[in-house]
Formats: C-alpha cells, structure tokens, sequence
C-alpha cells in the first residue's frame, strides 16, 4: 500500500456519539488492509460502530462497517483488486476469488449494508451503477441519506448539495 498512497483520495471514519455524528480522517497507515482498517475504527467511540470511507484514485470506494467484533464491507468494484492492495485486502476477507480479466466491475460484499441508516441496498445498487458518479460524489450523496452530508462534504472539500 505504501506506493500507492498518493492515490487514496480520502479515507474517514463516521460514527455516531450521544446521537450527533462525528466524521474524522483516518492516516494513510489506516489502509494497510482490512484488519488494520478495522481495527482503526474499533477505536471511536460510536454508540452503534463506526463507518469507514474510503476513496481511491477517483475509481473505486471501500466502505467498512465494524461493531464490536463484527465487520462488514462493501466493495464497489471487484475488478480493483488487480491493481489496488486494499481491494485485493477485501476480496481475501471476504473469502472471494480474485477477478478474472474478463470480469465486469460489479460490487463485493454487503450492498445492504447500511439498510438499517437509510440506504435500502436496491439505492446503493443504483448509486454503485450511476457511471456519471465518482466515488466522492456516492459517498457524499450516501453520507447525506445517513445524516452526515454536511460534515462530510466539509472534511472532503465538496460543497453541499
């Protein structure tokens, strides 16, 4: 991962503490892999876990979902693990093959994962095949249906939709 840092277009956490929602960076030795993803977001003190998000070269996003010693996870192309350590990192955790060259990107994981924040898996489906959508901009819109648009655009640099 440590060549391909320059490319990570951010990487947060988002976790809700006495019901407000607090969006904080997470460092580049964050996204080592999934393990230490996880890891990382165990620390924040979310009443009901935390949120990770991550972006990378304007391609791809990871989102990480950890509560207690669960984590959960959503890929939104598996055809990234060709080239990026921490997709191939989710691909291993999920215990999926790696993609073939002929394979079509498509999500791994749990595109329901956050059903139970407001984002049915049938919207995250949509959001993932928008193709005029850049990473940024599904998280952004994710964020905004959960409840932390506001202070997510603001930690990434985007302006509020």
């Amino acid at each position: 991962m440590a060549d391909q840092i320059d490319d990570v277009d951010f990487a947060l956490a988002a976790y809700r503490t006495d019901g407000e929602w607090v969006v904080a960076e997470l460092t580049h030795d964050h996204l080592e892999d999934v393990d230490v993803l996880s890891a990382a977001l165990r620390r924040f003190p979310g009443d009901t876990g935390t949120l990770g998000l991550v972006a990378i070269d304007e391609d791809f996003f990871v989102i990480v979902r950890v509560a207690g010693t669960s984590t959960r996870l959503l890929l939104s192309d598996v055809t990234a693990a060709d080239e990026w350590e921490l997709a191939a990192s989710v691909l291993d955790f999920l215990r999926l093959p790696d993609p073939e060259d002929d394979d079509e990107p498509e999500p791994a994981g749990e595109v329901g994962l956050l059903a139970d924040l407001g984002v049915p898996a049938a919207t995250m489906a949509e959001l993932i095949d928008d193709e005029d959508l850049y990473p940024d901009e599904l998280l952004s819109e994710v964020a905004r249906r959960i409840g932390f648009g506001e202070l997510f655009d603001d930690v990434v640099g985007l302006t509020s939709a």
